[in-house]
């Protein structure tokens, strides 16, 4: 097949939706079709782009078995909700007006968000008489409404007319949990027409992998004797790592005699960085710290060398997105503690597997204490919460879940899947 994957995020972002695109694309090459991935230059989690792609409008480059368009996109230093919708509105309008003068692919895999992605994607099945996939990794409007960046009114009608328009043009729409799968029946598409295409993991046990030869604790100083906490992603309001911040500071003040001090490690960037910084140094907290983004191999050892793992999400938009990160944490044989919605996909996920705590978004205290639990239980409960991820984690592996989407892909193009539930 041809296929073109459409998306805002692409190699080498390091994180978010960036990585399952890019290994997609690799996935459907090494499968042998021919495949073009139609996105932007590189800028996500920084919020800029490298010195060297300022001022491109397209680029063309090649990899093996993958044709890469760049459009060009505006990137606000500082996103704001405004800002945002012109970062968003720019790649739809650069990207649709390569893809129609790009040679005619079978389908289109076009990802959301941008949520505006869906009208460029229909002008292109309008004029190219193609099918196009639409993959739902963030329900935008619904996670807009619960961070509180837009208030219910005209501009929210917009934005829900706009998300039934794309999923009724789409020839299928997926998404990345079962929370997502409920989102889309509720919103009035047939259960035949969506399908359930989560993120994934590589193939192969990570916990038989020797373990790098670089350190994050040797590399920051960081003791093997102090308890590690440690995060790593988006810095962004969806997060709401505020309560991490909070929970250091109280930690602090709160300071058990009979118990060693907690090291809490965020990395990554992200428009939330500074204030949280703020949070930090004028608090005069010790114990916390903010670190950029790790190399892979110091990432590799973060999460290996952490005590617990931490994923975190702000109040009200649990139910509309998924932490991809946590799959990553759990093939490690990692223990979780989670901040969360109880109504989440996350904290459904945690209360399923059983591999760590979760606590309510906000609640400082709570996260303290879970967090000193989690730290100081023994070896035999970290040993139960890390066999318990590593069986839930299983069902993610990467030929398992790109195997099925490529044979969906299949009947689609062939015009076999009409009736076919996800």
């Amino acid at each position: 097949m041809k296929i073109t994957v459409w998306g805002i995020n692409y190699d080498p972002e390091p994180t978010g939706i960036g990585p399952f695109n890019t290994d997609l694309c690799v996935y459907l090459a090494e499968r042998g079709h021919t495949v073009t991935m139609l996105s932007t230059f590189p800028y996500y989690p920084w919020w800029r782009k490298r010195e060297a792609d300022r001022g491109k409008l397209y680029e063309c480059e090649k990899r093996p078995g993958i044709t890469l368009y760049r459009c060009w996109h505006y990137v606000p230093a500082k996103p704001s909700t405004l800002k945002r919708l012109l970062h968003e509105l720019s790649f739809v309008a650069t990207s649709t007006l390569r893809a129609l003068f790009l040679p005619r692919s079978d389908v289109y895999i076009v990802v959301s968000p941008p949520l505006f992605l869906g009208l460029g994607a229909t002008l292109v099945r309008w004029l190219r008489w193609r099918k196009f996939v639409y993959h739902v990794q963030d329900l935008q409007p619904d996670a807009a409404l619960g961070l509180g960046m837009i208030k219910p009114g005209p501009a929210v009608r917009v934005l829900y007319a706009l998300e039934k328009w794309n999923y009724s043009r789409a020839s299928l729409v997926t998404g990345i949990s079962q929370g997502m799968m409920t989102a889309f029946r509720n919103k009035g598409v047939r259960e035949s027409k969506t399908y359930l295409f989560p993120n994934w993991i590589p193939d192969g046990d990570a916990t038989e992998q020797p373990p790098p030869a670089a350190s994050f604790r040797a590399a920051n100083n960081i003791s093997p004797e102090t308890p590690l906490i440690a995060y790593s992603g988006n810095l962004g309001m969806k997060q709401g790592l505020e309560v991490v911040a909070d929970a250091a500071v109280l930690a602090e003040k709160s300071a058990l005699p009979d118990q060693p001090a907690i090291h809490w490690a965020i990395c990554g960037e992200g428009a939330a960085k500074d204030e949280l910084q703020k949070t930090i140094t004028g608090n005069n907290c010790r114990t916390a710290q903010l670190y950029p983004l790790q190399a892979d191999d110091l990432y590799q050892s973060l999460l290996r060398e952490a005590d617990v793992c931490l994923i975190t999400q702000q109040k009200g938009t649990g139910q509309f997105f998924f932490p991809s990160k946590l799959l990553s944490i759990l093939q490690l044989g990692r223990s979780v503690l989670a901040v969360a919605d109880d109504s989440s996909e996350l904290a459904r996920a945690m209360r399923e597997g059983d591999f760590g705590l979760v606590v309510a978004p906000g609640d400082a205290p709570a996260l303290l204490e879970a967090a000193r639990k989690m730290v100081f239980a023994g070896r035999e409960q970290h040993r139960h919460w890390a066999a318990n991820g590593l069986a839930w984690v299983d069902q993610f592996r990467r030929s398992h879940v790109l195997g099925a989407f490529e044979e969906n892909l299949k009947e689609l193009v062939a015009g076999n899947r009409k009736n076919k539930k996800g």
